[in-house]
């Protein structure tokens, strides 16, 4: 009998295999557990097989047409129904005049859609008409556009090239007048210029308010100082500055002295320190025929 220590020495050695994996194998679990390539398996391939199939189903004309004029009638549809539709305009603050403008102005035929109703661009429109200081405009329950118009206020008269125009304490024109009698309320300015000055020439106005009836007007002299212009062909010559207190002194003068009741045919205020007072030309010859006989 042989030893058990030599049977066992004898015995072949099995070789194990190797748990580790391959590099590839290694490489594509590494792979698979990066979070950016397990999201583009998941959303990624779809979407591109997805997106191709599209692109080929509608690289067909015939179906695209399809697709569009569906859209088309189905947003037509959606846009006509009742509830959308705008059936009537309503126009709150202005002058019948206004309005008649407003609603040649708005090319809008009713009923519309309130889709295809551009709201700013109406308002752009009917704020750029001169009688109209502001405006807004919406689209009220029941398909009614709505338009509410803050009107200019018109403070006085500009006689300029063009004729008579109404103006506001702006100097913004409102509305050209065929007559100056057509608004006999409202004071009278010209000259080039004299609607940048309103606020001025109303505050001249009121300073004349003694003169009552004989005020004629103002007038804006070299786009830098005023004429006020009385009955009679006289004229108030004021100074660039201070033309307010020049025009006070002139009143107090004829209110103490009677000085515009004369023959007078300028009161020339330019000069603060020497008012000058031209007399008319008739009175001048009989002033010198005068002096001429007592001189005799």
């Amino acid at each position: 009998m042989q030893p058990l220590k030599r049977l066992v020495a004898r015995r072949p050695r099995l070789s194990r295999a190797d748990p580790a994996p391959s590099r590839w194998a290694w490489r594509m679990q590494r792979l698979m557990l990066t979070p950016a390539f397990r999201f583009g398996l998941r959303v990624g391939v779809p979407f591109a097989l997805t997106f191709a199939a599209g692109a080929i189903w509608l690289g067909n004309d015939a179906r695209r047409l399809a697709i569009q004029t569906a859209v088309a009638e189905a947003r037509e549809s959606f846009e006509s129904r009742p509830e959308f539709m705008v059936k009537l305009m309503a126009i709150d603050g202005a002058s019948p005049r206004v309005s008649r403008e407003i609603r040649e102005i708005v090319p809008i035929s009713f009923p519309t859609s309130s889709f295809d109703v551009d709201v700013e661009q109406v308002r752009q429109a009917i704020v750029e008409l001169d009688p109209v200081k502001a405006v807004s405009v919406r689209i009220r329950p029941g398909g009614v556009l709505q338009i509410d118009v803050t009107p200019r206020t018109p403070v006085a008269i500009w006689r300029n090239r063009d004729g008579l125009t109404t103006v506001d304490v702006s100097g913004m024109q409102v509305a050209t007048l065929e007559r100056r009698d057509a608004r006999p309320d409202l004071p009278l300015i010209a000259g080039p210029g004299a609607q940048d000055h309103i606020k001025e020439a109303l505050d001249l106005y009121r300073a004349a308010a003694p003169l009552g009836g004989r005020l004629r007007g103002i007038v804006r002299m070299g786009e830098r100082r005023w004429d006020v212009v009385l009955d009679r062909e006289q004229r108030i010559l004021l100074p660039e500055t201070g033309a307010l207190q020049a025009l006070e002194r002139v009143i107090a003068l004829e209110t103490a002295q009677d000085v515009l009741s004369r023959d007078v045919a300028r009161v020339d205020m330019r000069l603060g320190r020497r008012p000058t007072v031209q007399m008319k030309k008739e009175a001048t010859r009989e002033w010198w025929h005068i002096r001429q006989m007592s001189g005799q």
